[in-house]
């Protein structure tokens, strides 16, 4: 198929039913290849996403002098090469689409005795970068960004890197997981004080392979100069992905989905919070920790939502699932505000004006701010929709045909494959009608 022309088309109405999988998480599956790339000993990976962006981050390793089996049916071998053994890769880095593998990176990397530079697609290439390289700046590195802020990365080394304490403006797990990776190689302590929760898969998994991270409130600290001990990671499913049939679900009458083995870390589950303040039916069964990371089965029955306040301090715990959220809400009865959420627009896309165009184009009454957006819940009349490249709002919108009045097309759908290989055979075995095309 073509990597530009992916169309989906879904039939109106439905309901689903019955049990999946989702695919790995791919934050974890991220974390996992870097860290076990720099611990001493083999580290074995199950479960790692076969999505384009944990591969970009695999790859880049690979460049590096990094020997790794796989991917086999999500199944990776990583022989690690320690803090200190990464080469110089011979080309710059190309990422994609992956924002997590050039921030963490643009850290990881600062603190390396070679030069490196960190390229991706168009999408990526239009990303901010300075709160990351503005921090580092802060610890010594040295990374020169476009005039306007964005990739390539072009990172000096041999630098010598100081640790921080730094006061982080927003929530953000990639900027601290960027911080905290230099600070491996920091002489002294890095600090990172968030304003609010952010994902925290970096300290824990940094904790599974053997390092010391000490945790206060709103407070991370590391100290530089120690190594890291190979692991055994499972990765659990990604309740980003899950997040999707979550919401069809919830908004498809007569649906009864049990979604398996997915991640509940509490710095995620933002969406199951939001979901639940609307009036949707989802219960955790089955719970339980794979490794340092709780998981749970998801049973999502149809349920009649109702609009919702959004607050901001619910809004990290739920970013990447916002476009699912705005569809559940479009078919919600009454009005649904987000507020604080003017990272949303820095995302694969500007998320609140995508979502609002598409939304507008299916007839809902929807209304963009500044940092965030008003959503008056309705019927959904079907339509074509533009996702962008975005992959979640093309997934998002493919939902919104289970409550709508007549079939939706979403164009621009290539990227789907980066973040949820399968997405719509997954779709397929709960009961949706969707079909995908090349144009």
């Amino acid at each position: 198929m073509s990597e530009q022309n992916i169309v989906m088309t879904v039939a109106a109405g439905g309901k689903l039913s019955g049990q999946i999988r989702v695919p790995g998480d791919k934050s974890i599956s991220h974390r996992a290849v870097m860290l076990g790339s720099l611990a001493e000993g083999v580290t074995e990976i199950h479960g790692f996403l076969e999505g384009e962006d944990p591969v970009a981050t695999l790859q880049a390793f690979r460049a590096m002098g990094v020997r790794i089996e796989g991917p086999d049916k999500g199944h990776v071998v990583v022989h690690g090469v320690g803090l200190r053994g990464l080469n110089r890769p011979p080309r710059p880095l190309y990422l994609g689409n992956s924002g997590t593998s050039m921030r963490l990176l643009a850290g990881l990397l600062a603190a390396q005795p070679f030069d490196s530079t960190l390229t991706g697609d168009d999408s990526l290439s239009g990303r901010p970068m300075r709160r990351v390289t503005e921090p580092l700046a802060a610890m010594g590195a040295h990374i020169e960004t476009s005039p306007s802020g964005t990739p390539p990365l072009k990172i000096r080394g041999r630098q010598g890197l100081q640790g921080i304490s730094y006061q982080m403006p927003v929530a953000s797990a990639q900027l601290k997981s960027a911080l905290l990776l230099a600070g491996l190689y920091a002489e002294g302590t890095t600090c990172v004080v968030e304003p609010g929760p952010s994902r925290d898969h970096t300290e824990r998994m940094l904790q599974g392979f053997g390092y010391t991270v000490q945790r206060e409130e709103d407070r991370v600290c590391l100290q530089g100069g120690g190594t890291l001990e190979a692991m055994h990671i499972e990765v659990p499913g990604d309740i980003s992905s899950a997040a999707f049939f979550m919401v069809g679900a919830a908004i498809s009458e007569g649906s009864e989905i049990l979604l398996q083995n997915v991640g509940v870390n509490p710095t995620r589950t933002g969406v199951i919070e939001i979901l639940r303040q609307m009036g949707a039916d989802i219960t955790l069964e089955n719970e339980r920790s794979a490794g340092a990371e709780p998981v749970a089965d998801i049973r999502v029955r149809g349920a009649r939502l109702r609009g919702t306040a959004i607050q901001p301090h619910q809004v990290p715990l739920a970013i990447d699932e916002f476009p699912a959220l705005f569809v559940a809400a479009a078919c919600a009865e009454g009005e649904t505000v987000l507020s604080g959420a003017g990272e949303l627009r820095v995302k694969e896309s500007d998320r609140i004006q995508v979502m609002a165009d598409g939304l507008l184009e299916l007839g809902i009454d929807v209304r963009p701010t500044e940092d965030g957006i008003v959503i008056q819940g309705g019927e959904p009349s079907g339509g074509t929709v533009d996702s962008h490249g975005d992959h979640r709002v093309a997934m998002a919108f493919a939902m919104a045909g289970l409550c709508a009045a007549s079939p939706i097309v979403v164009r621009d759908c290539a990227n789907v494959r980066t973040s949820f290989p399968g997405f719509v055979e997954h779709a397929w075995r709960l009961g949706m009608n969707i079909k995908e095309t090349a144009w």
